[in-house]
């Protein structure tokens, strides 16, 4: 068995075989990943929501008690029906506990759902995956522009609005690389047209360009990293292709405000590994790192100073427009200098 084609992906998806009662779904495309997770969930239970029905798994607490795996997918459900086990991997390696239940996977009424991130080519539990003939095992790639071109069109007939084709050009060159960010901004798109017949060119502007440039994020997550080369040589290109400065500064305070929501969880005794892996909307795994980095790099009191500085230079760029580049260059050095001093 190996892992399945983009068409038969879609085909299970559709249908899921009952002859494969284990399902790993794994990818680079994070949002993806969970999207198609939770669809098979809802596929596999009559009410997510009801604790009998819906079992929920880490893979670090299987690698220490890899039985219970299979005693989950062989328990009789108190009030009879149909039962769903979801597993989030983690960093750790449960292959012990998955080998159980390949060996003795349960009956037609249960489906175990495992939930993954980028696993390579010979990575141990998408290696037993595709070997099992009990296991379906779903890459999710980043989406390509004929994937993107039906979200778009699908999300538009739910909303019952049409999209003008230079709109509709525009708002594929601006989303990809994660389903589950995708779908959100054009669900943002739609809300903000609400009322409207037909999205056109400067809908699509005012919602969606200023919050989907990669190349700002990079510049963002390098600042609050600390790593000062990557700033001084990102922020020449952001600038030469045109992007604002009040653009920047707004993705400074978004991402500063995120940080410090997720070191407050951090703080509170989660880890950051879980912190990035759970974030809504998904982390693209191209950020991971970086966000990392800056959670190692930040606590949550000194990312609160950030926030009120962040304040004041937003409030600078807006009166010294000619300032507006220096003032915010300023800004990211300030930060990067600020993740790699030890407080």
């Amino acid at each position: 068995m190996v892992a399945f084609k983009a068409a038969e992906v879609e085909s299970f998806m559709a249908r899921p075989d009952p002859d494969k009662p284990i399902v790993l779904v794994f990818g680079p495309d994070a949002g993806l990943v969970r999207e198609r997770a939770a669809a098979l969930v809802r596929a596999s239970v009559d009410d997510p929501g009801d604790p009998f029905a819906l079992a929920l798994l880490e893979g670090d607490t299987l690698a220490e008690t890899p039985e219970r795996l299979v005693e989950e997918a062989h328990t009789v459900p108190l009030f009879g029906g149909r039962r769903a086990i979801l597993v989030k991997a983690g960093g750790r390696s449960f292959s012990a506990a998955l080998e159980r239940v390949v060996a003795a996977p349960p009956a037609s009424d249960c489906r175990i759902i495992i939930e993954a991130g980028d696993l390579k080519r010979g990575a141990p539990l998408r290696s037993l995956c595709e070997r099992a003939l009990v296991v379906a095992a779903l890459p999710c790639y980043p989406d390509s522009a004929r994937d993107l071109g039906r979200l778009i069109d699908e999300e538009m007939r739910g909303a019952g609005m049409s999209i003008t084709s230079n709109a509709r050009a525009l708002l594929l060159s601006l989303i990809g690389g994660d389903r589950r960010a995708s779908r959100s901004e054009i669900e943002k798109l739609t809300v903000y047209a609400r009322g409207q017949s037909s999205i056109d060119v400067p809908d699509v502007m005012a919602v969606v360009a200023d919050a989907t440039i990669p190349a700002v994020d990079s510049l963002v997550d390098a600042a609050f990293a600390g790593w000062t080369n990557d700033v001084e040589s990102n922020f020449g290109k952001v600038r030469s292709s045109g992007v604002s400065a009040s653009t920047i500064a707004s993705a400074l305070v978004r991402q500063a405000l995120t940080l410090h929501m997720f070191r407050l969880g951090t703080e509170s005794g989660t880890s950051i590994d879980d912190i990035v892996r759970r974030a809504t909307p998904a982390i693209h795994f191209s950020r991971a790192k970086a966000v990392r980095t800056a959670l190692e790099a930040w606590t949550s009191r000194r990312l609160e100073r950030v926030i009120s500085q962040l304040g004041e230079m937003t409030l600078e760029v807006r009166k010294s427009s000619k300032l507006a580049y220096p003032i915010v260059q300023r800004a990211l050095l300030s930060i990067a200098i600020g993740a790699r001093r030890k407080e």
